[in-house]
Order: C-alpha cells, then sequence, then structure tokens
C-alpha cells in the first residue's frame, strides 16, 4: 500500500483539518472530532437548510458540495463508515435557520439508520426535519450495504438540484418533493477496472485479474452484476447504459443530464471516451443531451472505474441545475 498519509487511524481528521484550511471561505469545522463542515456563512436566515453525509473516501462527496446553492452541511464518518448520529444532530442544529432542515441519505443501512435517528432528536429539539433517500443504482436491487438500491452519482444531482431550490427561498416542503422527483428520475451503473485499498486495512477491497472488468461496482467496492473479460471502452459503455435505459425508458427528445463519473483513479482523458460513446447512444435513440458534467465526483478512493448517470429533466429541474453554485468541487454561474 503507498498512499500519501501519516497514521491511517488519522487519515479522515488530517484530510478534513486540510479541507477546511484550504476552503475557509467557503466552509467551516464545526465539531473537532467527530467533524461537521458547514457552510461558512450558515445557518442563512429564512433559508431551508440541507444536509448529507456518508462514510469518507468518497471525495469531493459531500464536504466538497458544502457552499451556496448546494448542501449547508457535510457529515464525514470514518472511511467507509456511516457517521454517528450525534454529528448528524450537530449539522442539523448548527443549518436550521427556523425554516426547517432537508438531510439528503444515500441508501446505505447504517446512513439511513444513523440519519433517522439525528431526525428523531432534532425533532424532540424542535427542529422540523425531512428526509431524502436517494437509491439511483440499477445494477443490484440488494447488495453487502443495503436494503434495496444503493445511492451512488446521482446524489451529486439531488443535492445541486434540491439545494437550488432553497437557495431560491422554496419551504422545506417543496425542496424535500425536488429532490424526491429528481431521485425519481435519476439512474447510475458503474464498473471497475481495479479496486481501491482502504489505509486502515492495508489491502485491496477485492480482487480483480488483470483481464477482468466488474460491472455494476458499489462505491465501497460491493460486487456487482458480473465479472467479464476486459473490452474496448464502447462495448464497456453500453454495458453501463443499456440497463439504464432499460430501467427509465426514455423517448424521443426526452432531455437529460448526462454524468460521467469517475472512481478516484480513473485519467480525466478516458472519462471523456466514455462520455463520447454515452452522448452517441443517446442520440442514436434521438434523447436530447441537455447538460453535461465530466469529473470525478463520487469517488472510491482510487479505485479505477468510471460510472454514467442520466437524469431526465424538464423546464424546471434544468433551471435549477443550471443555477448557482459555489462550492470547492462545483461551481458557476456566480
Amino acid at each position: 500500500m503507498k498512499k500519501l498519509i501519516n497514521d491511517p487511524a488519522k487519515t479522515v481528521d488530517e484530510g478534513v483539518a486540510g479541507f477546511a484550511a484550504a476552503h475557509s471561505d467557503l466552509v467551516r469545522v464545526i465539531v473537532d472530532p467527530p467533524f461537521v463542515i458547514a457552510r461558512a456563512d450558515a445557518p442563512v436566515p429564512g433559508k431551508v437548510g440541507l444536509v448529507s453525509g456518508g462514510g469518507s473516501g468518497h471525495e469531493p462527496l459531500h464536504a466538497g458540495f458544502v457552499g451556496y446553492g448546494m448542501l449547508d452541511a457535510a457529515v464525514p464518518g470514518a472511511m467507509f463508515t456511516s457517521p454517528t448520529p450525534d454529528p448528524i444532530l450537530e449539522a442539523t442544529k448548527q443549518v436550521d435557520a427556523g425554516a426547517g432542515v432537508l438531510h439528503i441519505v444515500k441508501n446505505y443501512t447504517g446512513d439511513v439508520l444513523n440519519f433517522e435517528t439525528a431526525a428523531d432528536l432534532a425533532l424532540a429539539e424542535g427542529i422540523e426535519v425531512q428526509s431524502v433517500i436517494v437509491d439511483d443504482d440499477v445494477a443490484v436491487k440488494d447488495s453487502l450495504y443495503t436494503a434495496g438500491r444503493r445511492g451512488v452519482a446521482g446524489t451529486l444531482l439531488v443535492e445541486k438540484i434540491a439545494g437550488a431550490a432553497a437557495e431560491r427561498g422554496d419551504s422545506l416542503d417543496r425542496v424535500a418533493e425536488i429532490a424526491r422527483r429528481v431521485n425519481s428520475q435519476v439512474r447510475s451503473m458503474g464498473l471497475a477496472l481495479a479496486p481501491c485499498t482502504v489505509p486502515h486495512a492495508g489491502e485491496p477491497s477485492f480482487e480483480l485479474a488483470e483481464d477482468e472488468v466488474e460491472i455494476g461496482i458499489g462505491i465501497h467496492g460491493e460486487p456487482g452484476r458480473e465479472r467479464i473479460a476486459l473490452e474496448p471502452a464502447d462495448r464497456l459503455v453500453d454495458r453501463l447504459i443499456e440497463p439504464i435505459l432499460e430501467d427509465m425508458p426514455l423517448a424521443k427528445d426526452d432531455r437529460v443530464v448526462l454524468l460521467v463519473n469517475g472512481m478516484g483513479g480513473t485519467p480525466q482523458s478516458e472519462l471523456y471516451i466514455v462520455f463520447r460513446r454515452a452522448a452517441e447512444v443517446l442520440a442514436e435513440r434521438g434523447i436530447t443531451l441537455a447538460r453535461s458534467l465530466v469529473g470525478s465526483f463520487v469517488t472510491s478512493l482510487e479505485m479505477q472505474g468510471a460510472s454514467i448517470t442520466l437524469l431526465k429533466v424538464d423546464d424546471e429541474l434544468l433551471d435549477l441545475y443550471d443555477a448557482p453554485v459555489q462550492t470547492a468541487a462545483l461551481r458557476w454561474g456566480r
């Protein structure tokens, strides 16, 4: 194992400290430790607060999306481990400005249970909380970490669009409804070319031969649909996008946001090769590519691989996607 770390047990602590120092204009660390990363100007008067979080190792998710137009706070757990209810509750309290708080939760059992507990504790303290579960992964119904589909790269789009709705002053009910609508219209699927190594484990999270690919992998290294021999990029892209289109039938002239997401160890040039083929498939079906996003946003440490996400949009969702955002990992229009 070769990593730029000091003590594996301090990887999250030191990473969060560095993130806070690098982006002090955008965020502040509230609790040290366990950590809560909040908008520098939180709570924003009259605004619904948005809180998300989960195990570390998926950066820039979630801390990288804290800021104007997106999240008000993120709660990083230990590596690939859900945060406990206490810091989630603290994040909820720190961003509550009287308009309520929305929890955006990836569908992993630990995340769901701990955010649920924190929401109950917040309600007991008089804070109105609603929760939205993100479950965009079409690869498998159940996995080692979930009951039902996993929450993966589609989480980025839920956070962006719900964040824009909160920023424009929508009510908690309305922000939650928009977040659920995005989740209902977004689908993802990924693959791995090589595994990652969790620092405290010191060995790869799974094994793949040099000539093998895991189709439908999860962001923690969970097994997917099948393990196959390595194929050219276009064929692998077809294996990802075809199940998405089967699960979410799109008609001619429907509009989509296409997100090609790197898993942490994939060069940007390869992500654009993936994007090129995905865009071709959409064009062949008469589906309109409304917006494009390419980069490593929801990662799995240094895993080599990529995922494809499609979000069906209407005028409102597209306007919210285009709305200004200023975070460490996503910035436009401001």
